[in-house]
């Protein structure tokens, strides 16, 4: 029996917010999120990541974040803003992620720290940097993904199988980046 069709599982932190006085939740972008947002968006069509569904907590700098990432995406794919993102464990965002469409060959997911990071670590596979065989992660990326998970970085995770089977070690990462990345890259294909 195959495995069945590869899969894509994009875990977004929410860009950088501001810190007005106003609830948790209601929280806005910084103008640096504001920012961010479409460069990674941008990023998520040059790499190949256009979502298929969008799954989005319902904290304003989440769904402002999708917002922003979505002009730089340049598509709109269908989003559904759900409460249980927000403030979710890695175990409960699994959750809201196993009943994904069959047809969803690339689902991402705009969160929070650290539920994000926690999700990340937990299905990737770790192995060394050269195996190809097993298609484990370089454990230099694992180790980066546990020191930080920055606001606006994103990590595609990349599975084969039903959406109903992901689970610990059963994908592996094959790309991290932060917005820091991303503009060290466009800063050097500018002509000068």
């Amino acid at each position: 029996m195959a495995a069945g069709p590869g899969r894509k599982l994009v875990l977004f932190r929410h860009a950088k917010s501001a810190w007005p006085d106003v609830p948790d939740h209601e929280r806005p972008l910084a103008r640096r999120g504001l920012a961010e947002a479409p460069m990674m968006g941008h990023w998520l069509r040059s790499a190949g990541c256009v979502p298929d569904r969008v799954l989005c907590s319902t904290a304003r700098r989440a769904r402002q974040t999708w917002q922003f990432a979505e002009t730089g995406l340049g598509a709109s794919p269908p989003v559904s803003y759900e409460r249980g993102v927000y403030g979710a464990s890695a175990a409960e965002l699994l959750d809201l992620v196993r009943p994904a469409p069959a047809a969803t060959r690339t689902l991402l997911v705009i969160g929070h720290d650290p539920g994000i990071k926690e999700l990340a670590l937990a299905l990737a596979a770790a192995g060394p940097a050269d195996d190809a065989h097993t298609g484990a992660v370089p454990a230099a990326t694992l180790d980066r993904v546990r020191a930080k998970f920055p606001t606006a970085a994103i990590a595609v995770l990349e599975f084969t199988g039903p959406w109903s089977r992901l689970g610990p070690g059963r994908a592996r990462i094959t790309s991290f980046v932060t917005p820091r990345d991303v503009g060290a890259r466009n800063a050097e294909s500018r002509p000068r």
